[in-house]
């Protein structure tokens, strides 16, 4: 059964042109033009959307979702957020974020959906993404779509998470990390469909050796 992605959470198909950028691709080959990693093509041509992983500079400055855009970059959607001074930026979307909803990067702040705070102010067993793993270096860890880790507990200087692996990572209390499950959680159900597809994605046809 071939899947489709489910885009009517959108609201935009055009980006942002001030928060875009050039993407350079190597197609698989080094500063010499030689061919290093097999099976990659130029694909279609896209532009980077800055996203902004940190947020630090925004701390205390509310902000608005004004958009919920796809990114061609990542597996997620992303959102526009426009703050009162004025600043633009791109954010990671979590699932089911409405437009017009209020937004806060705040050390200590209330636990809603899209708000960015401390793991030592988040309860446990509030799903969090874009989890920072040193304090004030931007958002590290869970960041594809449909992913989500847990606060299991807070220990001394140390937060406890649950990662979708699995894994119980310790990763310092003062790390940010924003609330939600990251959008598009049907990536994984997508069925790409046709050859041409992956040749869009730039990824060249591969042979099994033993055919």
């Amino acid at each position: 059964m071939s899947v489709i992605m489910y885009r009517k959470e959108l609201t935009q198909s055009k980006p942002e042109k001030s928060l875009m950028s050039r993407l350079k691709k190597s197609s698989g080959r080094n500063n010499q033009g030689k061919l290093t990693v097999a099976h990659r093509g130029v694909g279609e041509s896209l532009r980077y959307r800055d996203i902004d992983f940190n947020q630090r500079d925004r701390i205390g400055i509310s902000g608005t979702v004004k958009t919920v855009e796809y990114d061609p970059n990542r597996t997620c959607f992303i959102m526009l957020v426009s703050y009162g001074d004025g600043i633009k930026r791109y954010h990671l979307a979590p699932h089911k974020i409405k437009i017009g909803t209020r937004i806060l990067t705040a050390e200590k702040a209330k636990v809603v959906k899209g708000n960015r705070l401390a793991l030592k102010n988040i309860p446990t067993g509030f799903p969090i993404f874009n989890i920072e793993l040193k304090p004030n270096s931007g958002g590290k860890m869970i960041r594809s779509a449909g992913s989500s880790a847990r606060v299991a507990a807070i220990e001394g200087d140390f937060a406890l998470l649950e990662l979708p692996s699995g894994e119980a990572r310790r990763v310092s209390k003062e790390c940010f990390a924003t609330i939600g499950v990251v959008s598009n959680i049907d990536h994984n159900n997508v069925t790409i469909g046709k050859a041409g597809r992956m040749r869009h994605m730039g990824r060249r046809p591969v042979v099994r050796g033993k055919a």
